[in-house]
This record gives structure tokens, C-alpha cells and sequence, in this order.
């Protein structure tokens, strides 16, 4: 177990405000102005922030940082989070159509973060396979323009289907946020 003499101080890249990951001119998730108009581009507008969230808080890190388990036991790593949610994305399509489930990208339970190795071309992919998924999911639920149609064998409506991706990028955003904080000290929202 590391001593906490041992750990990376904390920092961040703000210098307006000390708690922030970025100042807010340098922050592309800052959006001033009013927000988009309609329930639709609210949702998507949202999980367009918590994606590129996510991004930020691998950037500049390399393999073996990404792919470091900051959290003995747990094998949650950043890289781990990126192919997971490259997962996710993959299985939201399996609710949206009615035909057989699509085959999983990194293999059986956990094998997204088990297989999360230190290597370039590892990361590389997994970033490949996040970006191909998200656009595959969105084009798929572009389909649906009304909020309330129900969608594939269990009827979820694509409100539900839109909440609950946010709900899973927020959640992970929450986990990198600490990951990234055990791997060089950088903090921020």
C-alpha cells in the first residue's frame, strides 16, 4: 500500500478557479449563452458534455497511466472505463432493435477492464471502438425523434434509453475523476 508521502500532489491546470479541470475559457464543455431548446437537445447536449468529460480526463496520460489500476483491488483503470463504456454503447443497441444481441467487443464479464493492458495499440483501439460504438448508437437512436416511443423487445422508451446513458457517463466521470486524481494528482471537475 502506497504511503500517503508516496502519492502525487494534487493540481490542476485552472488558475481562475482551483477546483476546476480547466479555466473556463480553455473549457470546451462550456457552452455560455442559453442552453439548446427542446427536451431532445437538452439529453443529447448533456451526454455530449459527460463523453468529452471522460476524454479530458485521459488526455496526456500514457499507456501504462491509463492503463494503471489506481484502486487495489478493483481493476478499474481509465483505459478500463473507456473500452467499458465502448461496451455499453454496444449493448444500448442490443435495447433499441428486436433482433439477436450483438457479440461483446472485449469478450465475458469484466473483460473490458481485465484486458486493459499498457500498450499503445491497445489504447488506440479502445478509443477507435468508443468513437465507432457512440456513433452507432446515436445514428440508431436518431431514428427515434419522439421521446416517448417505446423501442425494441422490453419497450423502453427513448427518454429512458437517452437518462440512463447520461446516468453511465456521469457515473464513470465520477470514477475517472478519482482514478486520474491517484495517477498524477491533477484534480477538477
Amino acid at each position: 500500500m502506497a504511503r500517503m508521502s508516496d502519492q502525487s500532489a494534487r493540481w490542476s491546470r485552472a488558475t481562475v478557479y482551483p477546483d476546476m479541470w480547466a479555466d473556463p475559457d480553455d473549457d470546451p464543455r462550456d457552452n455560455e449563452g442559453p442552453g439548446p431548446d427542446g427536451e431532445l437537445a437538452t439529453l443529447r447536449d448533456y451526454l455530449t458534455n459527460y463523453r468529452m468529460t471522460l476524454r479530458m480526463k485521459c488526455e496526456g496520460l500514457d499507456p501504462e497511466q491509463l492503463a494503471r489500476r489506481s484502486v487495489p483491488p478493483s481493476t478499474m483503470s481509465l483505459l478500463g472505463l473507456v473500452r467499458h463504456l465502448a461496451e455499453v454503447e454496444r449493448d444500448w443497441r442490443n435495447w433499441i432493435g428486436d433482433g439477436d444481441p450483438l457479440p461483446k467487443l472485449y469478450g465475458e464479464r469484466d473483460a473490458d477492464f481485465d484486458g486493459a493492458v499498457a500498450e499503445q495499440a491497445e489504447v488506440d483501439a479502445a478509443y477507435a471502438d468508443l468513437a465507432r460504438e457512440q456513433e452507432a448508437t446515436d445514428a440508431a437512436l436518431a431514428e427515434h425523434p419522439d421521446p416517448g416511443e417505446r423501442l425494441g423487445k422490453d419497450g423502453i422508451a427513448v427518454r429512458e434509453l437517452l437518462v440512463h446513458r447520461i446516468e453511465e457517463y456521469a457515473r464513470h466521470c465520477g470514477h475517472a475523476d478519482l482514478l486520474r486524481e491517484c495517477v498524477d494528482g491533477r484534480v477538477g471537475q
